[in-house]
């Protein structure tokens, strides 16, 4: 896909509603910031969305009505201000985006939800740390090139991709990711997912804790590690099966250089 393409050639190369802008000087020595900030109502059900090319986006739990997102872009030899936050409402939530210039050669960079658009950068030393508030049933979805992501405390389900960071998430509801260069660390809090779910990464640890009283089929694999498991599954020493409960949707568990853990956590509430 073009979308994967450009993102891919971004982390090689890498070796509105309310907005505002504010150069600070006064950051690490030789380096300039600028700080974005966002807020809005996304309704429980709807998602906020966070794609970025450089640096880490971190989400956690709030009591409040509204979506908080905070955006500092730092950089050296480049200017923050040369990368843009677009914001785009859509009729499944919002999407916030980190826009760099254009490269040369590729189509225009363009700011769309899921996994349309295309974001891409060229020798840009700009990086953008994303934190963001969300509300209990706003679903949370990062797309990251170069950077780690983490959701702390939420209560509603999230969906990862990262190509060359971690993913750490804790969640009350659901989760899935994917990274290609890190680990993937998951702790979910509903017994039924309702859906298949993911876990998976090229090279690292893949680390897994669902609610003791779980019904699910798991498939775990790994081709270059080990497997371990709290509930009894069945198999190799590089791909291991099991009926968690009385079954239902698949949560597969795999790394290709790593190792594999699915873990029990306390029963889910009814």
């Amino acid at each position: 896909m073009r979308h994967a393409l450009a993102l891919l050639l971004a982390a090689l190369a890498a070796g509105l509603f309310s907005g505002c802008g504010d150069n600070d000087p006064t950051g690490p020595a030789g380096t300039t910031t600028e700080e974005f900030d966002w807020s809005g109502t996304v309704a429980p059900g709807d998602k906020i969305e966070i794609k970025n090319i450089a640096g880490d986006v971190r989400a956690s739990y709030t009591s409040g009505s509204e979506v908080v997102v905070q955006a500092i872009k730092t950089g050296q030899d480049d200017d923050p201000a040369s990368v843009t936050i677009a914001v785009v409402e859509h009729a499944d939530g919002v999407t916030i985006c980190a826009v760099y210039p254009d490269v040369p050669g590729l189509d225009p960079n363009e700011c769309l939800p899921g996994a349309a658009g295309n974001l891409s950068s060229w020798q840009s030393d700009v990086q953008v740390e994303f934190t963001l508030l969300v509300p209990a049933g706003v679903e949370f979805v990062g797309r990251v090139v170069g950077g780690d992501v983490e959701g702390n405390n939420l209560r509603s389900d999230v969906f990862v991709v990262a190509v060359g960071g971690d993913v750490d998430v804790t969640t009350t509801g659901i989760a899935e990711a994917t990274s290609t260069f890190g680990s993937v660390n998951i702790a979910i809090g509903r017994a039924d997912p309702g859906r298949d779910l993911a876990f998976r990464t090229a090279h690292g640890n893949v680390t897994v804790r669902v609610p003791s009283n779980t019904n699910a089929e798991v498939l775990a694999s790994t081709a270059s590690g080990i497997i371990a498991s709290e509930f009894q599954l069945a198999g190799t020493s590089t791909m291991r099966t099991g009926t968690l409960g009385s079954g239902g949707p698949r949560l597969t568990l795999s790394t290709a250089d790593g190792n594999v853990s699915l873990q029990k956590g306390p029963a889910a509430q009814p």
